[in-house]
């Protein structure tokens, strides 16, 4: 897998939104924490652009830990590269004696290397086992989600993960088939939803197999679950004057973050108060208004950053002991 066809998205952003707290001297060295590891590419571009800076990279993926650990090499101890998934923050914080952090990255896309190597199972384009698992010691692979889950079990995660209109007749195909033959390839369930849809559902939106892709890797990692638990801990991590910028590619993800977002935001005093007390005071300050999108530009030329929306916050105060 070469590491050059990674192409980081909203790098630029990112950096840009992360900046003045990683930026700030101060007697120690700001922390910057990337939730979401992959290959590195945002990492090597934060170790860079702040120099002073040292960087705590989270990720599930033993193998994606493997590529960024070589990446990021040069860079030498300003680099900490831990095996967890990003709920674990707060307890990967305290293993290491860090109390607060300066930034938290979180780009919750699937990495390019998942995509590209065909044994993971993540790309509808071509026939792999279906495994799906972005940490493959542990849990179920989608195989075994689609052969033993109760049928409106699937209906539900395809029409709520994949945002899939066509979820009954799909999940319908897939019963009748799995009595046959229990599922293990990923071409056969393509080849069933090309089946299974009406001719006007396949003109539109790009692979037919997408969505459905799309909702068996987000239940088989437990990703919505896992976020629900994380945006709100890696708020909390968060320094006075600290930022946090998250890309996420799928409406479920960005309606999470902005609702985390919004009530940081937010005063909770309860209404008619003259002078609104410190501790009803918000503690997050949007540094995004709505969630910003990539650039024509970028788009075309990566693909993968099409669906990406990105959301900044600053921590503007301190939670009440």
């Amino acid at each position: 897998m070469s590491q050059t066809r990674h192409v980081p998205v909203m790098l630029q952003r990112c950096l840009d939104l992360l900046a003045p707290a990683l930026e700030t001297p101060g007697p120690q060295a700001p922390v910057v924490v990337d939730c979401t590891l992959g290959l590195g590419g945002h990492s090597e571009a934060l170790l860079s652009a702040f120099p002073s800076a040292r960087l705590i990279g989270l990720d599930r993926d033993k193998e994606a830990l493997r590529l960024s650990g070589e990446r990021l090499a040069p860079f030498g101890d300003r680099a900490t590269l831990v095996h967890a998934v990003y709920d674990e923050l707060p307890e990967v914080l305290d293993r290491l004696g860090i109390p607060k952090v300066q930034g938290v990255l979180f780009d919750l896309g699937v990495s390019s290397m998942q995509l590209d190597e065909a044994e993971r199972g993540f790309a509808y384009a071509q026939d792999a086992p279906l495994d799906m698992r972005m940490d493959q010691t542990t849990g179920i692979g989608a195989a075994e989600v689609l052969n033993t889950y109760p049928p409106g079990e699937l209906v539900r995660i395809l029409r709520a993960y994949g945002e899939e209109k066509q979820a009954k007749r799909i999940v319908s195909a897939i019963v009748r088939e799995r009595e046959k033959e229990p599922f293990s390839n990923s071409a056969r369930l393509v080849e069933l939803i090309r089946d299974a849809l009406p001719q006007a559902a396949k003109r539109t939106g790009g692979n037919p197999a997408k969505r459905t892709f799309q909702a068996l890797r987000i239940e088989v990692n437990g990703e919505l679950t896992v976020l629900e638990r994380a945006i709100p801990a890696a708020v909390q991590s968060l320094a006075v004057g600290g930022r946090i910028a998250v890309l996420s590619y799928h409406s479920l993800e960005d309606r999470l973050v902005k609702q985390v977002f919004a009530a940081g935001a937010a005063t909770t005093a309860p209404p008619g108060l003259p002078v609104v007390p410190e501790r009803y005071q918000p503690r997050l300050k949007l540094l995004t208004r709505g969630a910003e999108l990539p650039t024509e530009e970028e788009v075309a030329e990566n693909r993968r950053a099409a669906p990406a929306r990105l959301r900044g916050a600053q921590r503007i105060r301190e939670e009440e002991r």
